[in-house]
Order: C-alpha cells, then sequence, then structure tokens
C-alpha cells in the first residue's frame, strides 16, 4: 500500500492490520496513513471453507497476513502448494494467475496475491465442474 488510504468499517466488523486483530464497536472510518499490511474481515477464509486447491492457497497466504509470527512455516506451505497447484493445473487462467500471485508475493504485496486468487475462485469452480461455492453455501464470497 502507498500513502493514503481509507477504511470504512461497519459495527463489530474486524480489521487485521500487521497481525493485530482490531474490532470497531460502531461504524467507523479509519485512515491508514502510512504503509501496513491489512486484511478486512470480509476477505477472511475460514479454514472449513479452504475445499478446493486455489482456496487452499489463499488460506495459507492469508495466514501469512493474520499470523506474522508463523510467516515462515506459512511461507513454505505457500511455496510447496503453488509448486504443486503449477505442476496439475492446466487452465491457462488459472496458471496466468499463479505466476501473478507469486510475482505479488516476492514484492511483498500480499493482499493483492488474495484479491488475485479470489479472481480466480470462479474459474476453479469451472474447471472442477462445481456449482460457484456462494450459491452452495448461499453467501457472497468476499
Amino acid at each position: 500500500m502507498n500513502g493514503r488510504l481509507k477504511l470504512h468499517l461497519k459495527a463489530n466488523e474486524r480489521l487485521y492490520i500487521n497481525g493485530a486483530v482490531i474490532r470497531v464497536d460502531r461504524k467507523v472510518a479509519i485512515e491508514l496513513m502510512n504503509d501496513v499490511v491489512f486484511l478486512l474481515e470480509s476477505h477472511v477464509m475460514q479454514q472449513e471453507d479452504a475445499t478446493t486447491p486455489l482456496r487452499q492457497l489463499y488460506f495459507v497466504i492469508q495466514s501469512m497476513l493474520i499470523e506474522p509470527q508463523a510467516g515462515a512455516l506459512a511461507r513454505q506451505l505457500y511455496e510447496e502448494q503453488h509448486k504443486g497447484l503449477l505442476a496439475v493445473y492446466r487452465n491457462q487462467d488459472v496458471l496466468e494467475g499463479l505466476v501473478a500471485v507469486k510475482q505479488n508475493i516476492e514484492r511483498g504485496k500480499v493482499f493483492e496475491a488474495l484479491k488475485r486468487i479470489r479472481a480466480l475462485f470462479p474459474v476453479e469452480d469451472d474447471v472442477m465442474g462445481k456449482a460457484p461455492a456462494d450459491a452452495q453455501a448461499g453467501k457472497a464470497v468476499a
């Protein structure tokens, strides 16, 4: 992130900043004045939702943000999973997305890597021949 960024949070929403979890008790706007690593609660995937290879990769990368003290282990898991996914996927959109994810991770742009993976979820669902997760669960996927 470069410069200022204004985030609008709802009551009881959580924000993960540099490994800290912040919960607000009312609707609030927060302006981040410098470079920080953050993740909005709506982008946090629960472990039980990591049911496909790309969702599992997302979960591992997200742990790099949420639990920086376990960053070395998460990074190792990421490397292994990423390499494995490149070896098994044949879909060009997924392969290009995985290359972009790796580039983002290498540049320290973890949030951008997560964003790129989220964009690949519908492609993965199509490749795997399943209905999108949001339709199955009756909820929106962030």
